[in-house]
């Protein structure tokens, strides 16, 4: 795939550009002194030479912190991170701080970028509780069968969340905050869109392993330690919990892991671009800072100088007869178990539960009546 041609599903976070120029500050806490009445031009030159006094050009990084150099001197400085790690966030604030960057690229998508803006506490609930509701909204939005993974791997999430008492994706949240104090730095979303990694993974399964692997994921229970999450530098403990379990399944591996590495390595270079001068509109390389779960670094050094084809890992096969065959069981099982309470109700008392307005839309979702 042509690298000039951008994918069409890329989400850049233009809905989440901050005004940078307010945020920005001379001394990293306060905001500098702009004088009144002073042009567009000359306040833009002046936080661009801000940002460039505050640019260190040989910065002391942490060991999670990878250099990669794009063929027209533009930097990425990609942190690998654990998704439940203090000293992550740590990680991340410091090389952002310390390189200034032109742009920010995150592991995620246009689908869990909620996040962002998510304090600490309601993450928690929302991890920790798993209710129907988010059941029928998963399925809806990506079918049964990836629907049922997606909760599947919440669980997974929620688990460790319950665990350790920490909301997952803080690295995220402060790579948004900090990008926000650096001027003139944009915010992007570098991940695949979530329910096309769910939808290629369950198509990549056979009926048989489905089954051994929501098993697994429904019977997690090991427990885990902050202790455990820091040894994970090495290894993001999230992704290091659900490769121990689908280690017998290299076509799930290869969608959730390999193809990803791909899409990331891929909206990295897409960043790692020169960028316009705002005095004199002259190219200059760019400075790019990736904050990545740690499994996803050897991939994307081993990717960075290839030829990706993207378009390849986004298509999506439609619904399979399994599917349509599974949907019609779950209807058929719940029908059956609607009409039993009636009749152990009795006729009388089985009308009534049947003119209920609760058991009328479930009905009508069950069975709908043809258009």
């Amino acid at each position: 795939m042509d690298e000039d041609k951008k994918p069409e599903v890329r989400k850049e976070t233009s809905l989440f550009k901050k005004d940078h120029l307010v945020a920005s500050n001379a001394s990293e806490d306060e905001p500098p002194c702009i004088a009144p009445g002073m042009a567009d031009g000359e306040t833009l030159e002046m936080l661009w030479q801000l940002r460039a006094q505050r640019r260190q050009n040989s910065p002391e990084l942490p060991e999670t912190v990878t250099r990669l150099n794009a063929p027209d001197g533009s930097i990425l400085y990609l942190v690998g991170t654990a998704h439940f790690s203090d000293n992550s966030k740590n990680d991340v604030a410091m090389t952002i701080r310390a390189v200034q960057p032109d742009v920010v690229v995150v592991e995620l998508c246009q689908y869990r970028v909620s996040m962002l803006r998510m304090d600490e506490n309601t993450l928690l609930k929302e991890a920790k509780d798993i209710n129907l509701e988010k059941v029928q909204q998963a399925i809806k939005q990506n079918g049964l069968m990836s629907g049922l993974m997606q909760i599947l791997l919440l669980k997974v999430s929620a688990h460790i969340t319950q665990q350790l008492g920490m909301a997952p994706g803080g690295e995220f949240r402060e790579a948004f905050k900090e990008a926000g104090r650096v001027p003139f730095c944009k915010f992007h979303l570098g991940d695949r869109p979530i329910p096309v990694t769910f939808k290629r993974a369950i198509a990549a399964l056979s009926l048989w392993q489905k089954a051994r692997l929501a098993w697994g994921l429904c019977f997690l229970s090991d427990p885990i330690s902050k202790e455990d999450v820091e040894k994970c530098k090495q290894k993001d403990l999230l992704e290091q919990t659900m490769s121990e379990m689908i280690g017998e399944f290299p076509a799930l591996h290869q969608t959730i892991v390999a193809e990803r590495d791909i899409y990331l390595t891929h909206t990295l270079r897409q960043a790692t671009r020169c960028v316009e001068s705002p005095s004199d509109g002259q190219k200059v390389p760019a400075v790019v800072v990736g904050v990545v779960g740690m499994g996803h670094v050897p991939g994307i050094e081993q990717n960075w100088e290839k030829e990706l084809n993207v378009q390849e890992i986004m298509t999506v096969a439609p619904p399979s007869q399994f599917s349509w065959v599974m949907r019609a069981l779950v209807k058929g099982v719940l029908l059956g178990m609607l009409g039993y309470a009636c009749y152990r109700a009795g006729g009388g008392l089985g009308r009534t539960l049947l003119s209920l307005p609760a058991v009328q839309s479930l009905l009508e979702k069950l069975w709908p009546h043809p258009a």
